[in-house]
C-alpha cells in the first residue's frame, strides 16, 4: 500500500482488499434528520413486534447518542449481488424462496470480520478509539451509509447505490478520529415507484415510508406468532424474507454479481428447497440444515410456520399429508399455521379433522384457526 497516499485513500485501499465494495467518510453529526423520522416511525407502531427498535430508540436516533466520543462514523458495503434472478420461483409452488441475502454464509459473521479486520488496521495506521457495529447494535446504517456517500435511501427505504444496486451489506465504524467527510449521497429515485408496486402486502403506505407490520421480510423473520390472514396468500412460496422491492430497482443493471463476496454464494440447498423437506424437519434437523446461515436465528417452528403457509399457497396435493402430520406438532404457531395449509389445500380433510380436534384444542390461537373457514374447492379454481 502506498504510504504516501491520503489516509482516507488507503482507507479505501484496505476496505476493498477486506471484500467491502463500498467504503466512506461522515461526520458523526452528519444525518441530523434519521432520529426525527425514526421517532415518527416509532410514534406510528409501524415497528411490530420489534420493541428494542424503541427501547434503544434515544442511542439509535444519532451516533453520539450510542458513544458520545465519536468523531466520524466510516461506512461500509460488502455486495452480494445475486448472478440468478431473485424472482425466478415465483411460480414454484412446491419450493421455498429464501431472500438472497440468507442463501450463503451468515452477514453478521462475515461483515463483522471484515470490520474488526480494517479497525485493526485503522488504529494501527491512525490510532484513536473505534467500535464497530453490523445490524445488530442501536446503529441507523441506511441513513449514515448516505451521509458518506455510499448510495441513497430509495423508496424501499433501504440504500440503493449507483454501482450495486439495492445489493449491500451495511457495517459502520465509529471512530473518535476527526476524518474529512465525503459527499453525501443524492437521491435518483427520480419518479420512479417500481419498488411500490412489487410490494406483495402493500408495506409502503408512501415512498420512503415502510410499514413493517405489513412486511414480507418482518413477518417471515421477526414475527413470533400467527400471521395475520390477510397477508398469508400475498406472502406466496416466501419462506424467509423478500427480494420484491429490491429486485425491481433499475439500479440494479449496474450491479455486478462478480462484485459480491465469495462467502455470500448461494448454497445448493438453500437456492430453491423442497417445502416437502422442510416440513419434514425436527429442531436438530432444522440447526444442520441451517447451519452457518442467518437463518438458524429464527428457530424450526417460525421456519415450519413460514413453509406451511406457503404450503397453503402452493395448490400441492402432495403436501397434504404432511399439513395433516404437523397438526400434532408440539408449537401452537406450527398447529395453526398447519390448520390454515389444510384449509386451504383440501376442505374435506380440514373438516374431518376439525371434527376429531377442535373439542379437545387448548391454546385459543389453534381454536381461532380451526373456526376459520376453510377454503372450498369452488373458490380454488378447482373444476
Amino acid at each position: 500500500m502506498n504510504e504516501n497516499k491520503p489516509f482516507s485513500e488507503r482507507l479505501r485501499d484496505k476496505a476493498a482488499e477486506l471484500g467491502f465494495a463500498a467504503c466512506g467518510i461522515a461526520s458523526a453529526d452528519a444525518a441530523p434528520a434519521a432520529g426525527a423520522r425514526l421517532r415518527k416511525w416509532l410514534a406510528d407502531g409501524a415497528y411490530g413486534d420489534m420493541i428494542w427498535m424503541e427501547a434503544r430508540a434515544d442511542q439509535r436516533a444519532t451516533p453520539r447518542g450510542l458513544w458520545p466520543q465519536v468523531n466520524s462514523v466510516i461506512a461500509l458495503g460488502m455486495s452480494y449481488a445475486p448472478a440468478a434472478d431473485p424472482l425466478a420461483l415465483a411460480s414454484a409452488g412446491e419450493r421455498g424462496r429464501i431472500s438472497v441475502y440468507a442463501q450463503g454464509g451468515d452477514y453478521h459473521d462475515v461483515v463483522k470480520r471484515a470490520l474488526k479486520a480494517l479497525a485493526r488496521w485503522i488504529v494501527e495506521t491512525a490510532g484513536g478509539d473505534l467500535k464497530v457495529f453490523v445490524d445488530t447494535a442501536p446503529v441507523m446504517e441506511k441513513p449514515l451509509a448516505e451521509a458518506a456517500g455510499l448510495g441513497w435511501q430509495g423508496k424501499h427505504t433501504n440504500l440503493v447505490s449507483r454501482r450495486d444496486g439495492s445489493w449491500l451489506f451495511l457495517g459502520a465504524i465509529y471512530t473518535t478520529l476527526d476524518l474529512a467527510p465525503d459527499a453525501p449521497g443524492q437521491d435518483r429515485c427520480g419518479s420512479c415507484d417500481a419498488c411500490q408496486r412489487a410490494c406483495p402486502t402493500d408495506a409502503f403506505p408512501a415512498p420512503y415510508k415502510l410499514d413493517a407490520r405489513r412486511c414480507i421480510s418482518y413477518l417471515t423473520i421477526e414475527h413470533a406468532g400467527p400471521i395475520a390472514q390477510e397477508f398469508r396468500a400475498g406472502i406466496g412460496n416466501r419462506i424467509y424474507g423478500c427480494d420484491d422491492c429490491l429486485a425491481v430497482c433499475p439500479w440494479n443493471k449496474f450491479a455486478d454479481a462478480a462484485r459480491a463476496n465469495l462467502a455470500f454464494a448461494p448454497r445448493a440447498e438453500l437456492a430453491a428447497p423442497a417445502l416437502a423437506d422442510l416440513l419434514a424437519l425436527d429442531d436438530a434437523g432444522f440447526r444442520q440444515v441451517f447451519a452457518g446461515s442467518p437463518i438458524k436465528r429464527i428457530g424450526r417452528d417460525r421456519m415450519v410456520r413460514n413453509c406451511l403457509i406457503a404450503a397453503g399457497n402452493s395448490g400441492s396435493a402432495a403436501l397434504v399429508p404432511l399439513a395433516i402430520r404437523l397438526l400434532d406438532d408440539e408449537a401452537p404457531v406450527v398447529r395453526g399455521a398447519a390448520i390454515w395449509a389444510l384449509g386451504q389445500l383440501d376442505s374435506v380433510a380440514w373438516q374431518i379433522e376439525r371434527s376429531r380436534r377442535l373439542a379437545s384444542e387448548g391454546d385459543p390461537t389453534v381454536v381461532a384457526e380451526w373456526l376459520f373457514p376453510a377454503v372450498t374447492p369452488g373458490e380454488r379454481g378447482d373444476a
